[in-house]
């Protein structure tokens, strides 16, 4: 059966959203590059994209709802269903997984009873695996509402979540100070983050992540230990030699 129109915003959240969204867009020579940061400005809202949010976007933009969901279906930052306060992604991409990441996330799933793209019952935790988030110096990596948890283990990730559904404050290894998804998407639309010392806080990549800038910028490369050619490495037997004549 074909869907009825989407509910509206009630008139006091409709008029917030529309001073938000007259504010995003004015940032813009063409009013639908907007739309992205819109939906990010409509998560914030409800925790997740709504029909009502996608005919929001629509209406101030002047595009037709075909024309949004389009663009809220094809990023995975764009949730289509309740989700938690939290979205905890483990990422299961190649270095993660072979340091660790799997047993992470498959511990995750049996620890909080969901499966991947699902929230526990008290509605804190959304648990999702994530492709790389260019933290391979730390690996295996969890985040959090999009923040870094570095260097992670299947205990130390189960402690994680149980701190994040009991209400325990909990500090990312690097970053900002971690806050709702909410919070975070509103941020993700473009508005201030004016929490205390949050702009400030540094969420700076490793050092084997930034050997191409510094090379780029000139800097010289880091040493190198290497055998010589004309030492042969002390673990190395001697079936590993071909005899002279063989061949």
């Amino acid at each position: 059966m074909p869907q009825l129109p989407a509910p509206a915003y009630p008139d006091d959240v409709r008029e917030r959203l529309e001073r938000d969204a007259r504010e995003v867009i004015a940032r813009y020579p063409d009013s639908r590059s907007a739309l992205l940061p819109l939906l990010h400005l409509v998560q914030s809202e409800e925790g997740h994209v709504t029909r009502t949010g996608m005919q929001f976007c629509a209406d101030v933009l002047g595009l037709t709802t075909a024309e949004v969901t389009a663009v809220a279906t094809f990023y995975t930052m764009y949730r289509r269903r309740p989700s938690g306060d939290y979205q905890v992604g483990v990422c299961t991409n190649t270095l993660c997984a072979v340091m660790g990441g799997d047993a992470i996330f498959e511990s995750l799933q049996e620890h909080l009873g969901v499966g991947n793209g699902e929230t526990t019952d008290d509605g804190k935790v959304t648990l999702e695996h994530i492709e790389c988030n260019a933290a391979c110096d730390f690996a295996p990596v969890v985040m959090v509402n999009w923040e870094f948890f570095d260097n992670q283990t299947p205990a130390s990730a189960k402690g994680l979540v149980d701190d994040l559904r009991a209400g325990r404050p909990v500090e990312p290894t690097r970053g900002a100070p971690l806050c709702t998804f909410k919070e975070t998407a509103r941020i993700l639309a473009g508005f201030p983050d004016e929490r205390p010392g949050a702009v400030e806080a540094s969420g700076g990549a490793g050092p084997a992540s930034l050997i191409g800038l510094r090379l780029a910028r000139g800097e010289a490369a880091p040493a190198r230990v290497v055998h010589p050619r004309t030492e042969e490495p002390e673990d190395q037997s001697p079936s590993d030699h071909i005899e002279e004549g063989e061949g």
